[in-house]
């Protein structure tokens, strides 16, 4: 597995670190593939009943790392990669939160310092998410010049409501942690010092329950969560992203 993502078992809880502390685990390809990977089997790892995501040092996720962005090479003008090789690697943020949202247990996010852009996102597709109440979230994507992907629109409405939804994403605001429990982006706000304690302890709550009906519960989440994503365009947000880095205002921050 790779070395940016580290798990650790404790009982029957996963804990789940995005491990690339120097750089306040920024996503590239590696750390989101290896997110996907690790959310997705837990579907036959059968000993897990809930699983805890963080991220090791002083932030939880600065979102996508602008100076190894993920499949940049392969997608540049000069590669030779076909279409299909080209779209598959544009959906690899969607791939990755779709991964944590679709798990087949409880799953909380456990978040310190700054959830950034596509960080937010892999925070919010938790079930539960745990702040320090110094912690914010942000989406400044409008401002990189680039719209919010990786089926992060459909996934704020649901959690948050369009009216939230729309404040996040097109103002682009620092939201703290009393203010993210307060619209229902987060659950919890605590200490930095009881936030270990606090994301573990309902990571254990949750694996204390009933396992059968716990998992029956998730999959009717996962219905109706179906039902709201009708007329979803989540599949095109990679051709979408690709679109607006080469669209004058994106394109320096974000290199080939």
């Amino acid at each position: 597995m790779s070395t940016e993502i580290e798990v650790v078992r404790e009982g029957e809880i996963l804990h789940v670190w995005m491990n690339r502390p120097e750089k306040r685990n920024a996503l590239n390809q590696e750390l989101l593939e290896g997110i996907a990977d690790v959310f997705t089997s837990v579907a036959t790892d059968y000993r897990v009943r809930a699983v805890v995501l963080g991220g090791r040092g002083r932030s939880f996720c600065a979102g996508v790392d602008l100076t190894e962005v993920p499949g940049a090479e392969r997608l540049s003008p000069e590669s030779d990669a076909g279409g299909r090789e080209r779209r598959h690697l544009s959906q690899m943020g969607l791939r990755a939160v779709r991964a944590v949202k679709e798990c087949e247990v409880p799953t909380v996010a456990r978040i310190q310092g700054h959830a950034i852009g596509g960080g937010a996102l892999v925070a919010v597709a938790c079930d539960f998410r745990v702040m320090a109440d110094d912690a914010v979230i942000s989406i400044p994507e409008i401002d990189l010049a680039i719209p919010l992907t990786w089926g992060g629109t459909p996934l704020l409405i649901a959690e948050v409501g369009a009216a939230r939804a729309r404040e996040l994403i097109m103002l682009g605001d620092r939201i703290v942690a009393d203010d993210a429990v307060r619209i229902g982006l987060a659950h919890r706000a605590v200490s930095p010092d009881d936030l270990d304690r606090e994301a573990s302890g309902l990571a254990g709550r949750l694996a204390a329950k009933a396992e059968t009906a716990m998992h029956m519960t998730k999959t009717q989440f996962r219905a109706y969560e179906s039902l709201a994503r009708l007329g979803d365009v989540s599949e095109a947000d990679g051709d979408m992203l690709q679109g607006a880095i080469r669209a004058a205002g994106a394109g320096g921050r974000f290199p080939p």
